[in-house]
Order: structure tokens, then C-alpha cells, then sequence
């Protein structure tokens, strides 16, 4: 038999099994979703490296060393955001009849046929153009393009009645506002001004005014002067006088 007290404490012993259930229940649910959120954390964390440490997120980070040898190369094969400008147009259409071949330590062009074969209209003004880009190869096609075009046998008298056409150009390249465009169009002048001679005077004044702004840099006051003194050169007296005529501080190479 069974005492009273042994009996009535039955109950209690039940109801505190069903109690343990219940807290063990709520337990092993806390500790199963738990378990899923660590597990949840730990999967986006490892996609979340994953993806930083992919290849491609790679080359961003730590770019390749070919990046900073051209910095501006175009890449072909890239959307491009922009439509491509007429000198890039006319050449990957092959109306530049030269190509670009890279060597071990300069570039150089490859011509399809002798330049002194080719007419200067409108390939010459086509090369002036080509000065204001920005992309590799445009950059060094344009700029050797038109330097060598001028140094074939009888380019003055090729080049002298494009001038009204010509200096229009290189102003564009002289008012740009990348200072390798600039230089470029600075450079042209130059070349031009070594075979057109005194033709040049009559155009002089349009292109001077740039050159006096770029004075006021630091940068460029030793390059700009360097021009000046061989436009008077090429130029004559006659272009001393409009030279001082825009630029008063102008030192003349007689002085």
C-alpha cells in the first residue's frame, strides 16, 4: 500500500515531465535555429569572399602591370560607352593608309604605300584631326602619321593651300583641355611651321591666343616658348611682329 503522500505527489512528477518536455522542445528549437543562423552567416560569408577573391575582383583591386604602361589603351573587345570618334572611324575602316607595328622598343608605322605617293588632301587633315585623341593607337598613328607625312619631298607646296583647313584643326588641339592633346597639337604646329615657312604668318594669330594662356602655367611656359622662338624662326620678321602683337612679353630669339 501506498502512503497518502506517496500517492498525492504522483501528480506532480507527471506535470514536471511534461514541463522538462516542453523546455527541452523549446530548447532544442532555439538551439536548431541557432544552428541555422550560424550556418546562414557562415554561407554569405563565404560567398561574400568567394566573390572577393575571384580573378576578376582581383585584377580591380591589384591592377595589371600593362595597365600602367597604357593607361589609355582602347580595349576592342569592351562595351564602349561612346560611339567611336571619325578618326577612329576612318581608320579601323582602313582609310588611314598606314598601320601601327610594335617593336621590342619603339613603335613605328607601316605604310601601304610611299608617303610621298600620297595626296595630302585630305589625309593630312585627317592625321590634324586624329591629335585630339585620347585612346591608344589613334594617339601615336595621328601624331607620327602627320609628322612624317610632312617629311616627304615636296610637301610644301602639298601643304601650303590646306592651311585655311589645317589651322583650324590645330587650334581645336591647342584649346583642348588634356595637356597630351595639347602637346601634340603644339608639336604639329611646329612641324608645320619647318616646311610652310612664312605661309604660315597669315594664320599665325589664330593660334596664339591658346599658346598665351598656356604661358601662365609653369608647366608648359619653357615648351610654349620653345615654339614661339621657332615660328619667328621659320616665320620670319613677319611673324615677330604678330607674335608680340598677341603676346607682349615675348622675348625675340635677335635680342
Amino acid at each position: 500500500m501506498l502512503s497518502k503522500k506517496e500517492t498525492m505527489q504522483k501528480p506532480e512528477c507527471h506535470g514536471d515531465a511534461q514541463l522538462r518536455n516542453r523546455v527541452t522542445g523549446n530548447c532544442d528549437q532555439r538551439t536548431s535555429s541557432s544552428t541555422q543562423i550560424k550556418h546562414g552567416t557562415m554561407v554569405q560569408r563565404s560567398k561574400s569572399s568567394s566573390s572577393t577573391s575571384s580573378p576578376e575582383s582581383a585584377r580591380k583591386v591589384h591592377p595589371r602591370p600593362s595597365d600602367k604602361l597604357n593607361p589609355k589603351t582602347i580595349n576592342p573587345f569592351g562595351e564602349q560607352s561612346r560611339a567611336p570618334s571619325a578618326f577612329a572611324a576612318i581608320y579601323s575602316k582602313g582609310g588611314i593608309p598606314c598601320r601601327l607595328v610594335h617593336g621590342s622598343v619603339k613603335h613605328r608605322l607601316q605604310w601601304d604605300c610611299p608617303p610621298e605617293n600620297l595626296p595630302f588632301d585630305p589625309l593630312l587633315i585627317t592625321l590634324a584631326e586624329g591629335l585630339r585623341e585620347t585612346k591608344h593607337p589613334y594617339t601615336f598613328v595621328s601624331k607620327e602619321g602627320f609628322r612624317e607625312l610632312l617629311l616627304v619631298h615636296g610637301a610644301p607646296e602639298k601643304a601650303v593651300p590646306l592651311l585655311p583647313r589645317l589651322v583650324p584643326v590645330l587650334k581645336a588641339a591647342l584649346v583642348h583641355s588634356d595637356d597630351e592633346v595639347f602637346e601634340r597639337g603644339l608639336n604639329a604646329l611646329v612641324q608645320l611651321s619647318v616646311v610652310v615657312g612664312p605661309s604660315l604668318n597669315d594664320h599665325l594669330k589664330h593660334l596664339l591666343t591658346s599658346l598665351s594662356k598656356r604661358l601662365r602655367d609653369r608647366r608648359f611656359k619653357e615648351p610654349v616658348t620653345n615654339a614661339l622662338q621657332k615660328l619667328e624662326l621659320h616665320g620670319g620678321s613677319g611673324s615677330l611682329l604678330i607674335i608680340k602683337s598677341k603676346i607682349p612679353t615675348y622675348c625675340s630669339i635677335c635680342c
